[in-house]
């Protein structure tokens, strides 16, 4: 009885392994040590292999990042449909053309979008025309929105050109793709016409150039040194336009903050202390000559990381568009093992479909510690979305068609497709094909355990 259940504990752990690591040769010794001593390492070894993200310790957790996380999901899948709406000519949709958004905004059948839209009547609205097609548009409160939102990025279009100025700065090329860079565009700050005009308006910075097969680069037009010091070396001395220093060696330590009821921080200290006075080579300076894998390599990695995330008006970014930079910006290819492993530094949310990754020093619980505008106006919106009151009646178009004749508009077929070219689409099906390639899968539990081993 003993020996098949040993047998049994050896076949599970060999297809959790791959291999049978603890094989004895002599049958009479599985039975000399008893089911105990198996049950005791078939649990052992069930704790240490898992190679899920979503399966590390809950003391790692950060509950209030989780919240800051869970809060902005119903309030991006608005903000996408504002996007679709205000590409439209007259910024109203027919309904059934919104069903080819399902992936974008994850929800899946049998969930109906007519469902989610009447969930936040002060946002979207649906009416009826005479045909019996229903359309959806914005409410007046809604479109105060979008012209406010318009001035804000007009407003922080300077700051965005500087933060896109640096970032082509830390690249080892001194260009990036234009695809790529597109990731970050509402991160960043950027206007829907990114593509289209506003690369374009900045060629005292950076300048479009076409590679022989035919892929749009931004290039940088000019270095400039007030630029080439991190957020990090403008927080502990300063910025003195006399005295600029050449990008170098630096030895700024990191600010850290864990969650309050992680304990193991006394047994790593040590480590973390070596880590944090080991000195590293500016995001800013050449980087070719580090070699992958080496502490000074990784050091510098995390100080990339940490200074893109300072550009993002929400010091927080999708894991997933962060690996697309990996060989212009010098990191490492298991990108996502060394953002666990600092977690002091960085968080990794997994809510959703994709991981997110904080910059843990920007947030107060679970707010952000400096709001700007465009954070400000995202709160305005997430106030008016996800309204539960009695459902309306979908009204009709009457009025509308009365003052307005029979306008050709809703002579279309209303299920063609419309007329947005959602950029961000062609960019999400590219991550989406790239899932599989990512090193999430690649986590183990007792690497990040052992978090600063080496150090």
């Amino acid at each position: 009885m003993a020996t098949s259940f040993i047998f049994r504990v050896l076949d599970l752990m060999k297809k959790l392994s791959g291999t049978t690591r603890f094989l004895l040769t002599d049958e009479r010794a599985y039975t000399s040590m008893g089911n105990g001593y198996w049950e005791v390492l078939l649990q052992k070894r069930l704790m240490t292999t898992s190679k899920r993200v979503q399966d590390r310790s809950k003391k790692k957790r950060v509950h209030d990042l989780e919240i800051a996380t869970e809060k902005w999901k119903v309030v991006s899948k608005m903000l996408f449909f504002m996007e679709v709406l205000k590409r439209e000519p007259e910024q109203i949709i027919p309904l059934r053309s919104l069903e080819q958004y399902r992936r974008q905004i994850n929800l899946p059948k049998p969930h109906k979008i007519s469902d989610f839209i009447r969930k936040s009547p002060k946002l979207l609205e649906l009416y009826k025309d005479r045909k019996g097609v229903i359309w959806c548009g914005m409410t007046k409160e809604a479109e105060d929105l979008v012209e406010e939102e318009a001035k804000l990025l007009e407003e922080h279009g300077e700051k965005a050109a500087e933060h896109v100025t640096r970032f082509l700065m830390m690249s080892v090329d001194k260009r990036l793709p234009v695809d790529k860079i597109a990731h970050f565009r509402r991160d960043f700050g950027l206007p829907y016409d990114f593509r289209t005009r506003w690369i374009y308006k900045y060629p005292e910075h950076f300048r479009v150039v076409k590679s022989e097969d035919d892929i749009e680069y931004l290039e940088l037009v000019s270095w400039n040194p007030a630029w080439a010091i991190t957020e990090l070396e403008k927080k502990v001395i300063g910025v003195s336009e006399s005295e600029l220093p050449t990008p170098g060696m630096l030895s700024f330590p990191f600010p850290l903050k864990f969650p309050p009821n992680y304990k193991k921080i006394f047994r790593y200290g040590g480590k973390i202390d070596n880590f944090q006075k080991r000195s590293y080579l500016s995001p800013y300076a050449d980087a070719r000559n580090l070699q992958a894998g080496s502490q000074e390599f990784d050091k510098r990695a995390v100080a990339v990381m940490h200074e893109l995330l300072s550009f993002t008006i929400e010091k927080k970014l999708v894991t997933d568009h962060l690996t697309h930079f990996r060989k212009e910006l010098v990191m490492p290819q298991k990108l996502m093992r060394l953002l666990l492993k600092h977690f002091g530094i960085f968080y990794v949310s997994e809510r959703g479909k994709r991981f997110n990754v904080f910059l843990t020093e920007a947030y107060e619980g679970s707010e952000l510690i400096e709001k700007c505008p465009l954070v400000l106006w995202k709160e305005k919106v997430q106030s008016l979305t996800g309204y539960r009151g009695r459902k309306r009646r979908i009204e009709t178009f009457n009025d509308f068609l009365e003052n307005e004749g029979d306008y050709d508009l809703f002579d279309n077929d209303s299920e063609g497709k419309n007329g947005f070219e959602e950029l961000e689409d062609k960019e999400d099906e590219e991550v989406l094909d790239d899932v599989s390639h990512v090193d999430n899968a690649e986590m183990e539990v007792g690497e990040v355990t052992a978090a600063y081993r080496g150090y």
